[in-house]
């Protein structure tokens, strides 16, 4: 079973962006800050997404 979610690619100034979809942040503790980081695996030609939890300075 594969789970699919597409999202538009928008033009915000000079650069373009797009949503996270809310299903994907449902683990994630709201009351903590996190990066998202957007990996490539160039042989698969696939990306993947990531959430890191920020450290508090």
């Amino acid at each position: 079973m594969t789970t699919e979610f597409k999202r538009k690619l928008y033009r915000r100034g000079s650069s373009f962006e797009t949503t996270i979809p809310m299903p994907l942040l449902f683990p994630l503790d709201k009351k903590k800050k996190h990066n998202v980081i957007f990996a490539l695996d160039v042989e698969a030609n696939k990306w993947y997404i990531k959430f890191e939890e920020t450290k508090n300075e």
